[in-house]
């Protein structure tokens, strides 16, 4: 068909400002405005609904932040009385905005979990090489708990080192070739074989891959039916010290109650003690480390044991994802949805002391409010699709919420266009970029860009993945239910004082997963309205679009959609 001209009357917004007016909903205003213009000029098929786009208000963001964060909410803990009120204010708020519920007559879905915390106190566990046992310290020197959830455990089982512990097909690769692991327990390593001169794009090139993550180990242990699975930690193979390994298992932890059961055992070692053990064992652990880095490697048996009573507490705990309907006004389009989602949770109440209670404001009470703030002006102009406005439970322990989504989703995955994540948002400023990263595997990639572009702003440089930060967010779940997803991240330019904002940015890092993650009421919170903004334009521009996005052809994660 030949190009015909289109005639497009462009809707014409009057916007006044009160001098009282606080300069961050001018900005607001002024974007959503930018943003319905660009749009209709670019797609005029969007026009009629791009003339009405919603507005973010700052008031219901920063109040809902502060209430979230708050320590009568205590933390927001898994398992936790904090957790309970927060679900049931998630759940009045979506109701009070008007958002329809997403499970039947319910805003909630639940999720069994179950609590686990390993008794290093009552087990007897201990390792042996050589003939002589390993004098080990829980906690200092290694960690474990049953994957399964089970409350004991007797082991006495061989340990094999099996490199990297991948299957990977489209790779060549397998790391468990010709092995059989029942009743044994593997030694495996973290991260993904290394790039080469011959393979500069072999598991991702520079960035870590999903096969490069602690979780994959532990699930591909398990289909492969070992008896346990122990990592070895290296710093700068785990991207973090020893120390989060030591917080995350020497306090209770939570695994789903449904669905792949792990191991028996999982657990980590040190790098110290790995190669005392591989040591005593016969065995030079740097020489394997070397040989685990090429496709012919085959495991390696240890001339060492696990044995011993392994126990542990355990308790069963529900929690639930809330989540409400903004139902579509086209009569085909809206049996289809657009997801937003944030985590509700954080750490709760932990230690003794003066201050027992993990607020964290930015992580990710920020996520929260934003989702409240924007449902509110969804609801006040539907898009052609349905959206989803999702808060996901027990992230901090594992992505578990949106884990139990995706085996049970509220709509089909196939009706799913997108999921759009946002954790830890903005508490500095206005900046001039966005992070999109995730969002050029899919036809999401082309949305973000025209998106950033109509609100005045500009898409971060791409970077190499190195710490594998696809995987470590909830949107990471809908991927791989083959629903195109990424998670917005906020800027790194910052006009107005870029060595101030780099300055807060890394006076938060000592704020990070500490009591001191605290909401304050002197943030300038224009660059969290602006990522919620542009957040919210993204999904309506995904929303009134012709067709849903696509996954870019050979991305593994694009299986689970064909398969759809």
């Amino acid at each position: 068909m030949a190009d015909t001209p289109i005639r497009v009357h462009l809707p014409i917004r009057i916007v006044t400002f009160s001098l009282q007016e606080p300069m961050h909903n001018m900005l607001s205003s002024f974007a959503g405005t930018v943003f319905a213009t660009s749009v209709v000029l670019a797609c005029p098929a969007y026009a009629a609904s791009a003339a009405h786009l919603p507005t973010v208000q700052e008031a219901t963001l920063r109040g809902n932040l502060a209430f979230l964060s708050n320590d009568l909410l205590e933390g927001r803990g898994t398992g936790q009385r904090g957790g309970d009120l927060t679900v049931a204010y998630l759940e009045t708020q979506a109701m009070a905005l008007g958002l329809k519920p997403a499970n039947g007559a319910s805003y909630r879905q639940s999720v069994k979990i179950a609590g686990v915390k390993a008794m290093p106190e009552a087990s007897t566990l201990a390792l042996s090489a050589g003939g002589h046992a390993l004098p080990l310290v829980f906690g200092k020197d290694w960690v474990w708990a049953p994957g399964d959830a089970k409350p004991s455990h007797t082991l006495n089982a061989d340990l094999i080192f099996a490199g990297y512990g991948i299957t990977a097909p489209e790779e060549g690769w397998d790391d468990y070739k010709g092995l059989d692991v029942k009743n044994k327990v593997v030694v495996v390593m973290v991260n993904d074989p290394m790039p080469t001169a011959a393979e500069p794009k072999r598991f991702g090139g520079a960035g870590l891959t999903y096969y490069g993550r602690w979780t994959y180990k532990f699930e591909e242990a398990a289909r492969h039916g070992a008896a346990g699975i122990l990592l070895i930690h290296t710093d700068a193979s785990a991207s973090y010290g020893w120390s989060v390994v030591q917080n995350s298992w020497m306090n209770e932890s939570f695994k789903l109650a449904q669905g792949l059961p792990g191991t028996g055992l999982q657990g980590w070692m040190t790098d110290a003690t790995a190669r005392a053990l591989f040591k005593a064992a016969g065995k030079d652990l740097d020489t394997l480390r070397a040989a685990a880095e090429v496709k012919g490697f085959r495991p390696v048996a240890l001339n060492a044991r696990i044995g011993g009573e392994m126990k542990a507490e355990v308790r069963p705990v529900e929690q639930f994802n809330v989540a409400g309907i903004v139902p579509g006004t086209d009569p085909v389009l809206k049996s289809e949805v657009v997801i937003y989602s944030a985590h509700w949770d954080h750490l709760g109440k932990q230690g003794s002391g003066k201050d027992t209670i993990f607020n964290g404001a930015v992580d990710n009470a920020s996520g929260s409010a934003a989702l409240l703030a924007m449902a509110q002006a969804a609801v006040r102009a539907p898009a052609k699709r349905s959206q989803m406005f999702l808060w996901v439970a027990a992230e901090e322990q594992g992505l578990l919420g949106s884990q139990a989504y995706g085996s049970s989703p509220l709509w089909p995955a196939n009706k799913t266009a997108a999921n759009l994540n946002l954790d830890s948002l903005d508490f500095i400023g206005p900046f001039k970029d966005i992070g999109v990263k995730g969002s050029e595997r899919t036809g999401l990639g082309t949305m973000a860009a025209a998106t950033a572009k109509a609100m005045g702003m500009e898409v971060s440089k791409p970077e190499p993945d190195l710490r594998g930060e696809y995987f470590r967010s909830d949107h990471f779940n809908f991927a791989k239910a083959g629903i195109p997803a990424f998670s917005i991240e906020h800027g790194k330019i910052y006009p107005k004082d870029q060595a101030g904002a780099d300055a807060k940015w890394k006076a938060y890092d000592s704020r990070y997963h500490q009591v001191t993650d605290e909401y304050d009421p002197n943030w300038d919170l224009t660059g969290m309205v602006e990522q919620a903004q542009y957040t919210l334009n993204l999904g309506r521009m995904v929303a009134d679009a012709p067709h849903m996005p696509e996954w870019k052809a050979g991305d593994p994660f694009g299986k689970a959609r064909a398969a759809h």
